[in-house]
């Protein structure tokens, strides 16, 4: 008899959907162009020159349009960043190359994926372009129509084969829930953008600025500067002083919001992933412990290979079992960097807006201005591959020192060997503490005796002045041969710790794991910093409201021109106007 969960598998294995979500991503491209090209012809450029070509039967009305402002954006950013959310499959699909539009060479792989990317980019401009047009009504009937043809076929999708292979019941709403949610965010989005534009439209409610030069947080961020006295700060409760405070004078840009949501959804879906293919090596080790067991049965326990195979047989139930149990810490980690970059986001940006670079390094203090440009373009796509990746490499490394906490600790004690794994966990204690103890106790001797006495009863250590010189060179002639032994095993502790800090910290873009003057081969973290520069001269509050005043200004002193033009016309056409009232009545007055 087969189990549920097999039988689902089955059933599901000859499941044919009506929809191919591959299929359906080429032809979504018809309708995404056809709104690309609507909201184009809205538009209206700004300067307009005549022209003896094709574009001039356009007049005015055709402009390029953009899905997203990358740099300065702080409305509708949970909007934005849905909208990126709703692509994380096709995302997950370009990351495993699995998906690939065309067949070509493996030295032209390159170009597929760059194809792919921007085949899927398209398909989901529109969400975008409708959430960022000026044109309220007509974009909110076109991303409400778009989003609801996505939401549709992903909900026939899901509906015809809910089921899978790997994880069994429901694998197909396991993989597409979070897409299916953001499009049904979205659909809820424009159909508040219709309404809301409906009513500017009738007059029912006033036409608000949509994207103002100068963002409030900006000026309350100026003016908390400006101020003599700051205002009186509450008392912070223990999430603001321990884990995060929050700031009213900072937000950060839909980039870094859109960035961390894909990232979220990207990490489950990898999380899913790995899960499954871990039920299908699992599914392969049961076969293959059934085999041993059933060698194992046929040589009555007493072959020569017994021993060895039932070892194979405890690693692999070992193996199994930790990796399960460290799917939550690997996972929980890579969570917490996530928010742990936004905050490092924000300390560093107001740190760089005081003018203080010394937490940079010396080599990135003045950047490559182009490096900075294309580090905007990679700095969203690296940070969700270095995400996923460091999240395998975290889950390896915490499950092989899972794997060594079970064989030294966990099973002695299940095999009754409780006394001797103390016995050898005593004497290791015991060797580290003597080898810390002696380089504690040289540090100690030379404070003792070989350093002059302080110069102040203010100082808090010694000057660095030799004193008992004899003495000191015999000690450091009798330990320099001590101190070679000593230095092998410092040397494997640095290696063992470089290991484990560049792997628990792969997944962190914003730091880097190489040593000092070696930063710049770290291509993660130079695109971190690149973006770090350009929002910092783009965003830069006091830079903005400046900026800004001296727009006002020039409009002020623009719209006191007008006017005055205006009176000195009014009043030109009213002293004309009596100077041929008064030449019509004379002329008048002549005739009769």
């Amino acid at each position: 008899m087969l189990s549920s969960n097999a039988r689902t598998r089955q059933l599901n294995g000859t499941c044919a959907s009506s929809v191919d979500m591959e299929l359906f991503l080429h032809y979504s491209l018809i309708p995404s162009l056809f709104i690309i090209l609507v909201l184009s012809l809205l538009q209206r450029r700004e300067h307009h020159r005549q022209r003896d070509d094709a574009s001039y039967l356009l007049g005015n009305r055709f402009r390029m349009i953009i899905p997203l402002d990358f740099v300065g954006t702080f409305r509708n950013r949970w909007s934005y960043g849905i909208a990126f959310g709703a692509a994380a499959n096709k995302v997950m699909f370009l990351f495993s190359e699995g998906y690939q539009p065309l067949q070509v060479p493996q030295w032209a792989q390159a170009f597929v994926l760059l194809i792919g990317g921007i085949e899927v980019g398209l398909s989901h401009f529109p969400f975008f372009a409708c959430l960022s047009s000026e044109f309220r009504l007509v974009s909110s009937i076109l991303g409400f129509s778009y989003s609801l043809i996505w939401f549709a076929v992903t909900t026939l999708h899901i509906t015809q084969c809910p089921h899978g292979q790997f994880v069994g019941k429901y694998e197909t709403v396991v993989f597409y829930w979070p897409s299916l949610l953001c499009l049904a965010f979205l659909l809820g989005r424009f159909l508040y953008m219709f309404v809301k534009s409906l009513r500017v439209h009738l007059g029912w409610e006033l036409q608000t600025e949509e994207k103002p030069f100068l963002e409030v947080h900006q000026a309350e961020h100026v003016k908390q500067l400006l101020r003599k006295c700051p205002l009186q700060e509450r008392e912070k409760s223990w999430f603001q002083t321990r884990i995060y405070e929050w700031d009213p004078y900072f937000q950060f840009p839909s980039r870094m919001i859109g960035t961390t949501v894909l990232a979220f959804i990207c990490l489950y879906l990898f999380i899913v992933i790995e899960f499954c293919m871990f039920v299908y090596v699992r599914d392969e080790l049961d076969v293959f412990e059934g085999e041993l067991e059933s060698y194992v049965a046929s040589m009555n326990q007493t072959g020569t290979l017994t021993p060895v195979l039932l070892q194979v047989k405890e690693l692999i139930n070992v193996t199994k079992g930790v990796w399960v149990v460290t799917i939550l810490p690997a996972s929980l980690t890579c969570v917490s960097y996530l928010f742990h970059i936004l905050a490092c986001y924000r300390k560093q940006m107001k740190r760089l807006w005081a003018g203080d670079k010394h937490f940079l390094p010396l080599k990135f203090h003045n950047p490559s201005s182009s490096e900075s440009v294309v580090a905007i373009a990679r700095y969203s796509g690296w940070q969700i591959a270095y995400i996923l990746w460091g999240y395998l490499i975290i889950h390896v490394m915490q499950s092989l020192c899972g794997l060594v906490i079970m064989y030294s600790l966990v099973l002695p004690v299940i095999h009754n060997q409780a006394l001797e794994m103390l016995r050898g966990l005593g004497i290791g204690i015991l060797t580290i503490s003597i080898v810390l103890g002696l380089m504690v106790l040289q540090v100690w001797i030379a404070a003792s005796f070989f350093l002059q006495p302080k110069m102040g009863t203010a100082d808090k250590q010694k000057p660095l002045a030799l004193n008992n010189r004899r003495a000191f060179h015999n000690f450091n002639y009798f330990l320099f041969f001590y101190n070679v032994l000593l230095g092998l095993g410092a040397c494997l502790c640095r290696l063992l710790i470089s290991c484990t800090l560049g792997t628990w910290l792969i997944a962190r873009i914003d730091r880097t794991i190489l040593q000092s003057g070696c930063e710049r081969a770290d291509m993660g973290f130079s695109a971190w910093i690149g973006m770090l520069y350009v929002d910092h001269y783009h965003t830069n509050p006091v830079l903005v409201s400046f900026c800004h005043i001296l727009i006002t200004g020039h409009r002020e002193r623009r719209l006191q021109r007008a006017i005055k033009y205006w009176y000195l016309n009014q009043s030109a056409d009213g002293e004309w106007r009596c100077f041929a009232e008064q030449r019509g009545w004379r002329a008048v007055r002549r005739s009769s």
